[in-house]
């Protein structure tokens, strides 16, 4: 397995002060770095282990990244939520959980370990492989695409406040023909909002989708586009996808916060509400579903099949 060579480990471990850490697993991880758990295990050389990894980003004495991959979940998982609770967590897993020491940070990390040189790679001649480096997010493109959608996720409120339901009063059929006009009903999938491509979080995780403004977009083009994604994302139910291509996670009340990728799209949405799409076709756009008589059993199927946290 990639970066588990002994010297490697060995430097990585030496005073590694710990930066932060994220969850590696098919219910929940960097979807920057792919559209499912697989791809994203593949970006860091990892075989995609059913109980995943976690991954405690930092700096050895010399200031050098390192990426250390421990198996122990549980662990990471509690000192994240501490961390997130403003609470202090002493992030230290036993050697015997290391997987890998990989050189370089696959996120973006604003923050650097006081006392130390500031970040860079290790040398080469230690790392003994390339250093990872967080996706290129300056064009519009997949991880771009994919950091707009766990921007929305994140912050559904503002979003879904910019929307006015009477404009589109149901979702596109995608068993209906793409061409010609739209039939009566149809959502209108016109109203966008434009990203203004914010600056990442220290998880890579935030800020895609920054500070946007709906606005009228062409309609007939949008809705063949729509069709397009919930048709995929229907094909699912009858050939469950990589694993982590559907995700479902907490939401206030009873419902669920379901996200849901596939090649050149991303899906948000409230299994009580409406849904919004993003296209790598479709630079800083942002797609509004309506509810309709289709989108609801669509949620409803793909959440009963997601992955969900443990």
């Amino acid at each position: 397995m990639a970066g588990t060579d002994e010297d490697a480990v060995a430097a990585a471990d030496d005073a590694l002060y710990v930066l932060t850490a994220v969850l590696l697993t098919p219910a929940k991880f960097p979807s920057v770095l792919g559209d499912d758990y697989p791809e994203a295990c593949a970006a860091l050389g990892l075989a995609p282990l059913a109980d995943g990894y976690g991954l405690v980003l930092g700096q050895d004495g010399a200031g050098a990244r390192w990426t250390v991959v421990v198996d122990d979940v549980s662990l990471v998982a509690v000192a994240i939520a501490s961390w997130d609770c403003g609470m202090e967590y002493d992030l230290s897993p036993d050697e015997r959980s290391v997987v890998a020491a990989l050189p370089g940070w696959p996120l973006a990390v604003a923050v650097a370990a006081p006392g130390v040189p500031d970040p860079h790679d290790p040398d080469p001649e230690v790392a003994e492989r390339a250093p990872l480096s967080p996706p290129d997010t300056s064009t519009w493109g997949p991880a771009q695409r994919r950091l707009g959608a766990d921007e929305i996720a994140l912050q559904w409120a503002l979003w879904r406040e910019q929307i006015d339901d009477s404009e589109f009063p149901s979702a596109p059929d995608a068993s209906k023909p793409s061409e010609g006009s739209k039939p009566s009903g149809d959502a209108d999938p016109s109203e966008g909002s434009e990203s203004s491509g914010g600056e990442e979080s220290s998880e890579g995780a935030g800020g895609a989708a920054g500070a946007a403004r709906v606005r009228k977009a062409e309609g007939s083009a949008g809705s063949s586009r729509i069709r397009r994604v919930l048709a995929e994302a229907r094909a699912y139910l009858d050939t469950p996808p990589p694993l982590g291509r559907v995700r479902s996670s907490f939401a206030p009340g009873d419902a669920r916060t379901l996200r849901a990728d596939g090649p050149g799209w991303s899906l948000v949405a409230r299994t009580d509400d409406i849904a919004f799409v993003l296209l790598d076709e479709e630079p800083g756009e942002v797609l509004p579903v309506g509810r309709g008589p289709e989108l609801p059993g669509l949620l409803e199927a793909l959440d009963k099949m997601a992955v969900r946290p443990s």
